[in-house]
């Protein structure tokens, strides 16, 4: 009844830039926190930024100062713009949000992923 969509992911040579997106639909009352994990092989899923309704963020000392995390509260959209990309920021990335459905029920939801890939 609620999904994220994910978009944005490619494959980019060091020092390059993406920017992923993650829309919401459905029925949804309101979203409380969204963010962005990855996963890289024969690693565990990681958090890389969030972002509270209210705009306050929160990012992997990994990505500080390469990635920004925003979203539209009217879109029910949330990005991340990933620049001076490196070859270990390779890896599936998953945007996440916590939302109330029309009927009060909170439900923590990820969408389905998307490949970003960084050559030397």
């Amino acid at each position: 009844q609620v999904q994220l969509v994910e978009s944005g992911g490619g494959l980019v040579q060091a020092g390059g830039s993406l920017r992923l997106s993650c829309a919401a639909s459905g029925s949804i009352f309101s979203i409380n926190a969204m963010g962005w994990y990855r996963q890289a092989p024969g690693k565990q899923r990681e958090l890389v930024a969030s972002i509270t309704s209210g705009g306050n963020t929160n990012y992997a000392d990994s990505v500080k100062g390469r990635f920004t995390i925003a979203r539209d509260n009217a879109k029910n959209t949330v990005y991340l713009q990933m620049n001076s990309l490196k070859p270990e920021d390779t890896a599936v990335y998953y945007c996440n949000a916590d939302i109330y459905s029309d009927y009060g029920l909170l439900i923590h939801y990820w969408g389905q992923g998307t490949q970003v890939t960084v050559s030397s």
